[in-house]
């Protein structure tokens, strides 16, 4: 059961949607359920000689009077409103059902509390088999303003209850940090110009995209602005500096003008002041430079990654909920730097997390600057490195998995929830991308000599975990991954050895795929060693500056790399 609170200045307005046939004719016999005086709220919806104006004025009373107290100017945003709905699949509730919904609500926001005869004056519309409306003037009879704060919050806590005993879905519990949904307004828009998102769900998605990949606010703003997203910058009136932003989507307009959203109403996570603690304002000077090994973002992210699950496991919740933030951004740029038919599930897989990445606990965000300076990295890779990043998709579903773990435990419902979800877009991804791959390293086995030389290594390095790890399936491919681990430089006794001890293996239902995607991203030793060699005898150079976000072109963060 969903409650949606927003306020408004309008009572004869909303009442006249209440009651019409609605934007799509979906409106059905609209009629009163519940009041504060079912006697004394005409109900144009059962009664031919109500109208609409009457209904408006009995609401409006204790509002006109405090008006003219204030000589002639109404109380601010005076209508309160909040639609109550039903979960899809959910049974039918009847008005008797509905109207009992709607008291707990009223009392429980503070609109109406129980036994109060002073309260505002309210109604509840049903117009739809699966939802009410719930339509309050917010001056009580006393003149005073009632005391909704936090009356979202309190619907939704008064919802979970009603859920619980009438029998319904239940929901996931909220913390005040969920982004707004849009309005029913926005959706029939989007439905109306044919998009499959409202613009603000759409800017959201734009914003943590960007977000993810650019190195300041300065270039924030620029690389939206590329995209074709307005932007409108706050300026204090005091200090002249930016205090905050807002965005249009093009093409989103109203009489003419730009729809604007501003950023803590798209995300609390996108407001000025959020961004700036993982953003500077001012372009850094430490661009990522072309490196010489273009596989080595995604070692770092890998390592990141592995070192965020370990901080998950051990450290305070609030640098656990910084590697959170920063894992978003992660999965942002994973997506940008891969290829294949993998990536939409990895883009899925980003969308969602972004409602684990924040709760009630304020992040530190310095304790998770190794993994979001490798983040952004791979924004800027320019190679997708095959097998290296399937062993990065495949590190990043084991921490999405620890997430909702470790959001559960807190009773972070929706956040748990939402990053479930993102582990099964990337547990899709990850079995997309490496199905043919682990086919392929199984097809390119080396001989039986070889293997039973590798069996002997396995068991004198890991005797608690051999006969688990040959009766995997992947165990053929592990020994391709083993024969070119050799021939790069490693032990593979000592190797094997190295990368079980990374974390513990007594938890992994594919021991041997876990292994085997531990050692693709190990170093090319021998590689390295060359490369130390020429640098050593090379003549320095000036590297050039290395791609930025604004060549990316159309949404979601689609680069046209430039070979």
């Amino acid at each position: 059961m969903v409650p949606d609170v927003s306020t408004g200045s309008s009572t004869l307005g909303l009442i006249n949607y209440l009651f019409g046939k609605g934007r799509r004719d979906e409106h059905t016999d609209p009629h009163i359920v519940a009041a504060w005086d079912m006697a004394g709220a005409p109900d144009p919806g059962r009664d031919p000689e109500a109208t609409y104006t009457q209904l408006a004025r009995r609401l409006d009373h204790h509002v006109d009077l405090r008006t003219r107290e204030l000589g002639g100017e109404k109380p601010p945003q005076h209508v309160w409103h909040c639609p109550v709905r039903t979960a899809p699949g959910d049974r039918y509730l009847t008005d008797t059902e509905w109207a009992e919904v709607a008291r707990r609500v009223v009392a429980a926001t503070g609109i109406a509390p129980e036994g109060d005869e002073k309260a505002c004056r309210w109604i509840a519309v049903r117009h739809a088999d699966d939802h009410i409306h719930i339509l309050a003037t917010t001056v009580r009879a006393d003149g005073r303003r009632p005391r909704t704060n936090r009356d979202g919050w309190r619907a939704q806590r008064e919802c979970r209850k009603i859920e619980a005993e009438f029998g319904l879905r239940r929901l996931k519990s909220g913390d005040l940090t969920a982004p707004r949904t849009p309005t029913g307004a926005e959706r029939a828009k989007a439905e109306r110009q044919g998009r499959e998102q409202a613009a603000r769900e759409w800017l959201r998605e734009q914003a943590y995209a960007v977000a993810a990949a650019v190195r300041s606010i300065d270039e924030y703003f620029t690389v939206l602005r590329s995209l074709g997203i307005h932007v409108r910058p706050r300026i204090g009136p005091e200090t002249g500096e930016v205090t905050g932003y807002s965005l249009a989507a093009p093409g989103d307009t109203a009489n003419g003008e730009p729809v604007w959203y501003g950023g803590s109403k798209l995300a609390p996570d996108l407001s000025y002041n959020r961004l700036r603690e993982r953003l500077p304002t001012q372009e850094l000077a430490d661009r990522p430079q072309p490196v010489a090994d273009p596989a080595e973002p995604w070692h770092r992210a890998e390592t990141a990654i592995r070192h965020a699950h370990a901080v998950l496991d051990s450290r305070g919740d609030a640098v656990a909920q910084g590697h959170l933030d920063a894992f978003g951004d992660t999965l942002h740029n994973l997506a940008l730097a891969s290829h294949g038919s993998h990536r939409a599930e990895l883009q899925a897989a980003a969308q969602v997390f972004n409602r684990a990445r924040r709760s009630a606990i304020r992040a530190d965000h310095q304790g998770a600057t190794a993994l979001r300076e490798a983040a952004k990295e791979l924004a800027y890779a320019k190679h997708d490195p095959g097998g290296l990043a399937i062993a990065l998709i495949f590190a990043a579903l084991h921490l999405a998995r620890a997430a909702a773990k470790w959001h559960e435990q807190r009773g972070h419902e929706q956040q748990a929830a939402a990053a479930e979800q993102a582990f099964r877009h990337l547990q899709a991804g990850y079995q997309e991308a490496a199905a043919p791959v682990l086919a392929d390293l199984t097809r390119r086995a080396p001989r039986a000599a070889t293997i039973s030389r590798f069996e002997q290594d396995l068991r004198a390095a890991l005797p608690d975990h051999a006969d688990r790890i040959l009766a995997d399936p992947a165990w053929p491919a592990l020994t391709t991954t083993l024969a070119r681990a050799e021939t790069a430089g490693h032990n593979p006794r000592r190797l094997l050895a190295e990368v079980a001890a990374q974390r513990e293996l007594d938890t992994a239902g594919q021991p041997a795929e876990v292994l085997n995607w531990r050692i693709t991203v190990q170093p090319n030793r021998r590689a390295q060693a060359a490369r130390r060699r020429s640098t050593r005898t090379a003549t320095p150079f000036t590297p050039t500056p290395a791609p930025t976000p604004a060549t990316m072109n159309e949404p979601p963060m689609e680069r046209r790399r430039r070979r």
